[in-house]
């Protein structure tokens, strides 16, 4: 299986419109929302099926049991999160508990045990011919990159038959992105033609080269500001990137994504524009894999 990821520095770029219509263009049998913060992609890519979900199981949290607890308050004492709190009785205040074990470590009667806490939730849609792996990131919890390498697992496995996956990854250069760049074969960068785009897609730029990771560039909503554009198109000559072409500003697609629809679904000039880019992708992603 060869593994495209759609990657943006910035929220707001249309990386997920783009991963979209790739599906759509490609008939994909395999793809994955890694946004796991916010996944939307399943908003598009409408499914039959209903998803297969098992509970993730982050790091461990404190637990104080009243009936052995003496109250001697020595946890809430040594607690440097102040995550412990005395209502009646001793309690965790999950949220704010990093799991460290000091007080399980202090507790003189053994009335404080960790126990693993639930930090999001996976699904896994198994059509006939097609899987869809994604997941949905518990509020509070700080574990976004692992239940990232989760979703590509689960993907892997239930979509082996496959010969190419998508993957629809977190905007920024975070957890979930790191998670998300470990074994692809290739990043399509979706950058814009503003000022932070150009800083933050030279900082995804940066990232990805860390993993040894092939890289391309498209630019969305070019026409919004052609000297940036320029800019871009430039950055990619000077350092050797493969620019994949450029994507119209286009009031159509947000009609089509509000209908639940992707961009090569109606008639459009951006609809048009992303299968040049979609062509060139694919054409350099496979030139890459049987190199």
């Amino acid at each position: 299986m060869k593994q495209l990821l759609i990657l943006s520095g910035k929220g707001g770029t249309g990386k997920t419109t783009i991963a979209s219509a790739f599906i759509k263009l490609s008939k994909a049998k395999a793809y994955a929302d890694c946004d796991v913060d916010a996944p939307n992609l399943h908003l598009i890519t409408k499914q039959s099926v209903e998803p297969r979900k098992r509970d993730y199981y982050g790091m461990a949290k404190a637990d104080i049991d009243p009936e052995s607890c003496i109250e001697c308050d020595q946890c809430r004492q040594n607690c440097r999160f102040d995550a412990i709190s005395i209502d009646k009785i001793y309690k965790v205040e999950p949220f704010a508990c990093e799991g460290c074990g000091v007080c399980q470590l202090v507790c003189p009667t053994q009335a404080i045990s960790l126990k693993p806490a639930v930090a999001g939730e996976l699904e896994l849609y198994v059509g006939e011919e097609e899987v869809f792996s994604t997941a949905q990131l518990k509020m509070g919890s700080g574990t976004s990159g692992m239940l990232v390498t989760e979703v590509k697992k689960q993907l892997k496995d239930a979509g082996a038959f496959a010969n190419l996956a998508i993957i629809d990854g977190s905007p920024g250069i975070g957890c979930p992105v790191i998670a998300s760049l470990s074994g692809v074969d290739m990043v399509l960068i979706v950058a814009e033609p503003s000022i932070s785009g150009i800083s933050d897609m030279d900082r995804i730029i940066k990232t990805a080269a860390k993993f040894g990771t092939k890289i391309a560039i498209c630019i969305n909503k070019f026409d919004t500001n052609m000297e940036n554009t320029k800019k871009i198109e430039e950055l990619c000559k000077e350092q050797g990137l493969a620019f994949m072409g450029k994507i119209p500003f286009d009031s159509k697609a947000v009609e089509a994504i509000n209908n639940g629809q992707t961009i090569v679904d109606i008639d459009c000039i951006s609809g048009a524009a992303v299968k040049t880019v979609y062509s060139r992708t694919m054409e350099l992603l496979f030139k890459e894999a049987r190199g």
